[in-house]
């Protein structure tokens, strides 16, 4: 398994693979060629055999994979074979969306704390979670395994949180703050910009409106 040398791109593209894996599990699909799957998912059957064989390939020749195993090794490729115990840092409108989310705990990632400054959030119940005093987050984390943390508040406070997260032993951020944390490199970061995405879908609709007008 040549997982050290595997590019960001098809990292990026794993989830995708497990998603549309896990349709086909649903219809009853026990066998599916690399074209059929680059058909459903819209890339080339090149690619596809390409990005697995970083992982050992997992296909054979003229028999296609077998979309129940397939579907386990990517899962356990992305690490989600597992629980993932997760923390929030933030209880206003996204952190609740977030914490409301179930198909999150369907993939093995649980919400188990989640934490504020607000007196007036701190005590409230969010999905059966008791919202915690922010001041209390490294006496959490100490006590807890905790693998990842989120973080859903305003970019001034998200630095100087995550930096009492890294401080604290987390090793894993998943940050929706309006800034691109910087973290040490034995810390694993993911800068979700929502606005960003939202942006580019206007970017490619003025782009066809354009097209349409020309």
């Amino acid at each position: 398994m040549d997982e050290l040398r595997v590019s960001g791109a098809i990292i990026r593209r794993l989830p995708r693979y497990y998603r549309y894996l896990e349709e086909l599990m649903h219809e009853g699909v026990e066998r599916i060629s690399s074209q059929e799957l680059a058909s459903r998912m819209r890339v080339t059957a090149s690619q596809i055999r390409q990005d697995l064989n970083h992982f050992g390939g997992f296909g054979q020749q003229g028999y296609g994979y077998k979309v129940d195993a397939l579907y386990e090794a990517i899962g356990k490729i992305m690490g989600i074979d597992r629980v993932t115990h997760i923390i929030l840092v933030g209880a206003g409108h996204l952190g609740q969306a977030l914490a409301n989310y179930t198909n999150y705990r369907r993939r093995g990632f649980m919400i188990e704390a989640i934490f504020d400054k607000d007196p007036a959030r701190i005590g409230t119940d969010v999905q059966g979670i008791t919202v915690r005093d922010v001041e209390t987050l490294e006496e959490y984390v100490a006590a807890h395994n905790v693998d990842i943390a989120t973080i859903t508040i305003p970019k001034e406070q998200a630095v100087l949180v995550a930096d009492r997260l890294v401080k604290a032993g987390i090793k894993a951020i998943w940050n929706f703050a309006h800034t691109d944390l910087e973290v040490p490199k034995d810390v694993a970061v993911e800068n979700v910009h929502l606005s960003e995405s939202l942006m580019n879908l206007s970017y490619k609709l003025k782009e066809m409106q354009d097209s349409r007008e020309a």
